[in-house]
Parts: structure tokens; sequence; C-alpha cells
């Protein structure tokens, strides 16, 4: 015989679009509220009709005895009445056959709240021993743990609990505090940077006297300049020298930058920013020094636009005015290097006059730091710049300040 099967055309399902009510990472979304919706294509999902979700009433006692239809004794091969242990320990207290109790659990297991109903309905009291003994013996009342005496240490929970504004603190509280835009930007490139990033590091120091001695020559001259500008314009000719180590990272390789933009940190009160100074080896001292300035006032303000402070070839991090002798610093991606910068100290060192004699000099030591990418700038690369970064500090008037 042969039988033939005809296939049954069916209609494909409609396409359903999804409609989100309570936006990724919401707080305080009460259990049970309405969260999305999944309309039929094409429908206009402000026009559903979403029906109110209740909670029925709490059942009394006496409605569920009289609506519950009453289960007869157990037929042979029936499963055995389940029931919870502490209804279990009701019911033998007391002496009720378990058969009699309506059971109102998932899966008609007898509950406690069940037992004490029916020992209710029976006028008596409720009696818990602390064995399972016949209904005609006493309970047993367990007696009282004394409360532990001052000053022993006892368990706490895992979890603190919160502190109530206007309410004294109490041992294990804390305050929950909102981040800003801000901080979750440099919370997300930190990590960005340190995971993604093969910090490389190498210190220096340099002789400040070149430096010291030319600034105060320049105040003489009403041209009031920091010792940070030096930096920043010395970084920038040694960027111009080395065009090797002003890249960035691409993704995939390095990338050639044309211009020298430093980047210099400054700390607010909404985070660390790190504002531009772009063409800085075309610039002089001064110029650098009036344009870092209002960068920095306008960074604390925040005022400053997104061209002022997005991009950048090298950042400059310097701590000395905190009394930080020396640190080292994140670098600031795709930017490849970061230079760290700490607080000047005073040495003495043996040097040799005109004639040959030797004699104890004092000097202006600097301590700088340079983190680089490992995947762009090479050890032998960063040590060659560092040794270039200091010959132009130490000689600023060789370098083309201004």
């Amino acid at each position: 015989m042969v039988m033939q099967f005809q296939r049954q055309n069916r209609d494909p399902p409609p396409s359903r679009t999804f409609h989100l009510l309570v936006q990724e990472g919401s707080k305080k979304v009460r259990l049970g509220s309405l969260i999305a919706l999944l309309v039929d294509e094409g429908q206009d999902w402000t026009q559903v009709e979403i029906p109110s979700v209740q909670s029925p009433p709490p059942a009394s006692p006496t409605a569920a005895t009289t609506t519950t239809p009453q289960k007869g004794p157990a037929q042979p091969g029936t499963f055995r009445l389940r029931m919870s242990p502490a209804a279990r320990h009701i019911l033998d207290t007391h002496g009720i056959d378990s058969k009699s109790v309506v059971p109102s659990g998932p899966r008609g297991i007898i509950t406690k709240e069940d037992a004490l109903r029916v020992v209710s309905e029976k006028g008596e009291t409720v009696k818990i021993a602390v064995q399972p003994s016949p209904a005609t013996q006493p309970a047993k009342v367990a007696p009282q743990q004394p409360a532990p005496p001052a000053g022993v240490p006892q368990h706490r929970p895992s979890d603190p609990p919160m502190s109530v504004p206007g309410k004294p603190l109490a041992p294990g509280t804390f305050t929950e505090i909102p981040t800003s835009n801000i901080r979750k930007v440099i919370a997300k490139r930190l990590t960005e940077s340190k995971s993604t990033i093969p910090h490389a590091y190498a210190s220096a120091d340099c002789d400040l006297g070149a430096v010291l001695k030319l600034r105060k020559d320049l105040a003489k001259d009403n041209i009031k300049v920091s010792v940070n500008d030096f930096i920043i314009k010395a970084t920038a000719v040694t960027l111009r020298q080395m065009p090797e180590v002003n890249v960035t990272w691409n993704g995939e390789g390095p990338r050639q930058l044309d211009s020298i933009d430093i980047s210099i940190a400054v700390a607010t009160d909404r985070g660390l920013i790190t504002p531009i100074i772009k063409q800085a080896s075309s610039k002089g001292i001064q110029e650098i020094s009036d344009t870092a300035k209002i960068l920095a006032q306008k960074a604390r303000n925040g005022k400053l636009l997104p061209e002022e402070y997005q991009g950048g070839s090298f950042s400059i991090s310097n701590l000395g005015m905190f009394g930080i002798t020396g640190f080292i610093a994140v670098i600031n991606p795709p930017q490849s290097c970061i230079l760290a910068v700490g607080r000047s100290r005073t040495e003495l060192a043996l040097a040799e006059d005109e004639e040959g004699n030797a004699e104890l000099s004092q000097k202006e030591l600097l301590n700088v730091t340079l983190s680089s990418d490992g995947r762009l700038i090479d050890d032998e690369l960063a040590s060659i710049f560092l040794e270039r970064f200091r010959t132009n500090l130490e000689n600023p008037i060789n370098c083309a300040l201004f």
C-alpha cells in the first residue's frame, strides 16, 4: 500500500517588534513591573491594552475550608500525603490525622498554615514540643539564650547596612556616592589603558641649573614663565628631533602624526582632564606659558571645547607642585607616551673648576619618568628620547626655546 502525504500549507508567523519600557541600567525597579512589550510589526505599542496585575487577596481559613473539596481517605495504590516538617510536627503533637487536613501548598503539600488552621478549628492551643510526643505530654519550653556581653564580637552580615541621613552612623555603614559622567569616562579609559597597553618605564634626572638661571633673567624683563613651560618646550623639541616617537596606535599598528600637540594634565573638581597645546614645537616659551594658563583656567571652570582636550600626541603630568618626588603615570590612549614630572631636589656633587681642582657644587635635579607603549616604543628608543630630552632641558638656549 502506498501512502501519500500532502504537506499542509501554513502561513509564516507574523514578525514582531520589541519595545523596551525600562531603560538599561535603571535602578529601583519594582518586582513584577512591566519592562518591555512584544507587539506585531506595524502595531502602535502605545495603543496596546496593558492589563493591570493585581495579587489575589489572601483566602480566609473559613473560605478555604468551604470552597476546597475534602479529599477522601487514601485509596490503595495512591501516593502518601506530603507535608512540611513543621506541619508534621504540629499534627503529631496534637494527635490529628493528616488525612483530615486540606492541603493548600504547591502540588498538594500540607503546609504549616494548614495544620495551624485545623488546630484552631478544634479550639486547641498550639503546643510545640522539643520532641514529638503524645498530646497528653506537656510541651517543653526552650530556655531563652542570654544576651551576649558587651564587647564580644558578633557575626556581621555579608552586606553592611546603608547609612540614613539625620541619624548617627553605625559601625559598618556606608554611603552611596553618585558617579559623574567625566569620572565614568576616566575610569573607562584608565581601565582600557592598563589592560590593553603594555607599559614600559624609564627614569632620568635632569639638571635645572640653566633653566632656573634663565628663568630669573626673564623675570627681570617681566617675562614670567614656569619650569613646567620649559619642560613642555623641551618635550616638543625632542619630538621634532625624533618623529618616530610622535606616533599613536590605530588598533593594528603605528600612525605617524604630522603635528606635535602636547597634552597637559590639569586636576579639576570633576576629575583629571588634559587640555592640548597645539603645535608646541613652533611656539615660544612665553606663548606656551600664556596658552597653558588659559587652558588650565578653562579646564577648572568646565569651559573647554571638545577640540581643546580631544586628541594630542604626547602627555605631560607634573605633580612636583604637590610635593611628589617621582611617580609613574598611565598612558592616555591612543597616545604612545606620557612623561611624569616630580619635584626637584638639591644635591651636592664633585665638580672640577677651570684649573682642574675638585670642589663641591650644588645641583638642582629633577626626576622624570617616561611611560611608553611597548608596541610602539622599545627600550632603546625610550632611552634615546630621555637622553635628548635631558640635553634640551639642560640647554634651553641651544634648543631654540624662543
